[in-house]
């Protein structure tokens, strides 16, 4: 029988990352909803893999709705981003997703700063809906 702790050395943790460019040195959007693009970078493999969000660049509304469903489908259980608007963050707190807010300019600065501790799990949506 596997302990917990086995278990969750066993699994992989991927975290998401909201962005416009396709590789860590690409900057951190600082919208959630509205992000061009999530990667999503495995910690077990250091691997990571780019998921388009542009159908939600223009939506008139349900952009965050939108985009935390696309997240929880890409098996992330961290997002990592500049800020998260409230039904977003209901979404993916319903998935069990944990949701940090940064200021990094990179997704690999969020990155080394998630990895080192040095960022604050959101304890609530941080901007208003519609927040552009």
């Amino acid at each position: 029988m596997k302990s917990f702790a086995s278990k969750e050395r066993s699994s992989q943790v991927k975290v998401a990352f909201t962005t416009s460019g396709n590789d860590l040195n690409a900057p951190l959007d600082s919208r959630f909803g509205r992000a061009a693009k999530f990667l999503v970078y495995n910690l077990d493999t250091n691997a990571f893999m780019v998921i388009d969000n542009r159908q939600n660049l223009n939506a008139a509304q349900g952009a965050g709705i939108q985009s935390a469903e696309t997240v929880a489908r890409s098996g992330a259980k961290v997002l990592v981003t500049g800020h998260c608007g409230p039904k977003a963050f209901r979404v993916l707190s319903a998935a069990r997703i944990k949701v940090y807010t940064t200021d990094a300019a990179t997704v690999e600065e969020a990155l080394e700063r998630f990895r080192t501790g040095k960022l604050a799990m959101a304890p609530s949506g941080d901007v208003e809906a519609h927040w552009a």
